[in-house]
């Protein structure tokens, strides 16, 4: 029985620029025939990235051209004692190493010790890399290692077997061309955030004044401008928990919950760190809904903003974004036959208490309940 977790969020940002296009501008879309404000699916998920690294390191993958460099740190302690042992030697066996890696074609290692692709590869994978490095050390001196220790090099990194998987490949997937057997297709799909509404970008015009220069000197000493937006985004993703258990060493249901915990938990407090030295933009979200289907495909709320809000004076925006997303939500459950199986909560300073979203369950009085219900409503199927 195939069991979805999605989460929908609403959240209005304060005058900022999030997550910038390759001019600096705020990313924007064009959505239900209006310009909205975006953000990236990317740039929600290596917030969320960031967010697990402050729960727990290892579950979180390290994304790198400088694994020769990783390497010789942690190898270099354990042969430092070795008869013949020098760094050039070492840096030699590990460039050879790393150039072994590969299936599809093999890495290869430039003038500065980067290889030529990024490799994707989880705490417990380069472990298992530095052991083998470390053990197979005067055989990686030969000109040519032994086809024994070229694939004991390879399997050092997951494939089917997925032992060494960290949480965030498991969740988000990785693509590495040079050995596509140990492609990871994700657990997880997140949506590009838009705006509720249509908006229009604006402009910051600053300057600066040397601190320094002489008191009769007037003038600004350095001007520019910068873009910014305010929106109310709708931000959406779902995860496969089938996938997610599949993809973490083939059936850890424990690890699947505590990682689907800290991504529920992760999508709603981790925010997209674009110029917010600037703007200071930390505005949570105000209303989340969590919702555990079965037996059914995922379902993304975004056509509730087909039409872009207008609210007049004196409304939400979050409050009116709730209210399409709940009608949406009602609409679709009944076109398709499909049973709400959903919590949420709000602010009760924007929403009032007596606000309802039919369409996504019953109101809880706290995110950590929505999530903890999300997790009971999970554990139920295992049982």
């Amino acid at each position: 029985m195939k069991t979805l977790i999605e989460i929908h969020a609403l959240q209005n940002f304060a005058p900022s620029n999030l997550n910038r296009d390759d001019t600096g501008a705020p990313k924007d879309a064009l959505f239900g025939g209006t310009r909205r404000a975006r953000v990236s699916s990317q740039c929600s998920k290596r917030a969320v990235r960031e967010y697990f690294k402050e729960q727990n390191k290892a579950w979180v993958a390290n994304r790198t051209k400088r694994i020769v460099d990783e390497l010789t740190k942690r190898v270099a302690p354990k042969l430092k004692d070795e008869k013949g042992f020098s760094e050039e030697n070492l840096l030699k066996a590990i460039e050879v190493a790393v150039s072994s890696l590969g299936s599809n074609k093999k890495v290869k290692v430039d003038k500065e010790r980067k290889t030529d692709v990024l490799l994707f590869l989880s705490p417990k994978e380069i472990d298992s890399l530095e052991g083998v490095i470390a053990e197979s050390y005067s055989d990686l001196l030969k000109a040519k290692p032994s086809d024994e220790v070229v694939k004991s090099l390879n399997d050092a990194i997951d494939g089917e077997n997925r032992s060494r998987l960290s949480v965030d490949v498991a969740l988000f997937g990785r693509m590495l061309a040079v050995m596509p057997e140990k492609n990871q297709n994700a657990a997880c799909q997140v949506a590009h955030a838009i705006s509720t509404h249509s908006v229009e970008r604006e402009f910051d015009f600053y300057t600066a004044v040397d601190d320094l220069k002489p008191e009769d000197t007037a003038g600004a000493d350095m001007m520019g401008t910068v873009e910014f937006n305010s929106a109310c985004f709708y931000r959406y993703a779902v995860v496969d928990w089938d996938k997610l258990v599949k993809n973490l060493q083939g059936g850890d249901t424990e690890l699947a919950a505590n990682g689907l915990r800290a991504f529920l938990e992760g999508f709603v407090v981790a925010e997209p760190t674009g110029k917010q030295n600037t703007f200071a933009a930390h505005n949570p979200p105000e209303f989340i809904a969590v919702s555990v289907r079965r037996n059914t495909g995922p379902r993304n709320l975004a056509n509730a903003y087909e039409t872009a809000i207008r609210v007049k004076k004196d409304e939400s925006l979050t409050k009116e974004s709730a209210t399409r997303l709940s009608a949406k939500a009602v609409a679709l459950d009944k076109l398709y036959g499909t049973p709400c199986n959903s919590r949420y909560a709000v602010s009760e300073d924007v929403f009032g208490k007596k606000f309802e979203a039919k369409g996504l369950g019953s109101q809880v009085d706290s995110i950590s309940k929505v999530i903890d219900w999300a997790l009971g409503e999970v554990s139920k199927k295992e049982k």
